[in-house]
């Protein structure tokens, strides 16, 4: 996955069964509300993953209304297809959305935009494609050192694998600053933009599913053979025991910034 935020087909049913309900799942409610979406509206999820929240959109809008999910990822495509075939599903970079100007009633984009090739493009193309009065609304996580689990897991990688491995799993969290964000839409053209820092939890039923949906889910995708797997397990469950219940299970701050604009008529 990496910097580039693609995976495997089969690091999508990994990231389907359990990074999801990990990471994603409560954010799929927040990131539509502040899109206000009813129904006979249309929506675009850009960056759709697996269809989480694209499936959640066509029920918010429905009826009458409908949901396209776009994403560069054929596995996660594959995975969203199989969960919902009657939808629109297009596998397409955020940079070059295969639609007309003014398509959506609101266009959504769940911790996708960190991983984009070019951000200032994929802004100014989720922005062309929304109507006049509609809402975009971008969800990006929240810096590392409000994250205390993954800012001490990648220090362990790095004590482990060097600063390259270290690095994939930082990347998430490149847009986690405010200003940084901000500066990311205006660069786009896009200024009128209220950011919410929104408190959230990563939970993980042990260190080793924690570590296992990082190597085999996310950034770390195929990127540590099975001797590394260990070893980062085993050190993993040494040095990251602050962040363990009584229970084995693990938990800890995971927030993010929801952005939203909406589109002027002109």
């Amino acid at each position: 996955m990496g910097d580039t935020g693609q995976v495997t087909s089969s690091a999508a049913e990994f990231y389907e069964e359990f990074f999801v309900p990990a990471l994603f799942g409560e954010w799929v409610p927040r990131v539509l509300a502040a899109a206000d979406l009813s129904p006979g509206m249309r929506v675009a999820d850009v960056a759709c993953g697996t269809g989480l929240a694209t499936l959640a959109a066509a029920e918010a809008v429905s009826p009458g209304g409908s949901a396209v999910g776009v994403d560069l990822n054929p596995g996660m495509l594959a995975v969203a297809r199989r969960k919902a075939g009657d939808i629109e599903w297009h596998e397409a970079p955020a940079e070059a959305l295969p639609f007309k100007e003014e398509s959506f009633d609101a266009v959504v984009s769940q911790f996708g935009l960190m991983f984009f090739a070019d951000k200032k493009a994929a802004i100014s193309e989720m922005w062309r494609v929304l109507r006049p009065g509609g809402r975009l609304v971008v969800a990006v996580w929240g810096s590392l050192h409000d994250a205390p689990g993954y800012a001490a897991m990648t220090a362990l990688l790095s004590s482990l694998f060097g600063d390259a491995i270290s690095d994939l799993l930082k990347s998430p969290y490149s847009l986690g600053e405010t200003d940084t964000l901000r500066g990311v839409f205006c660069e786009a053209g896009v200024d009128d933009l209220e950011i919410q820092r929104v408190a959230g939890q990563a939970r993980f039923a042990s260190v080793r599913a924690w570590v296992e949906c990082d190597v085999r889910g996310w950034t770390l995708a195929d990127k540590l053979d099975d001797d590394q797997f260990e070893l980062l397990v085993a050190e993993a469950e040494k040095e990251l025991h602050r962040f363990v219940a009584a229970d084995g299970s693990v938990a800890f701050a995971h927030p993010a910034l929801i952005a939203s604009a909406v589109k002027l008529a002109k």
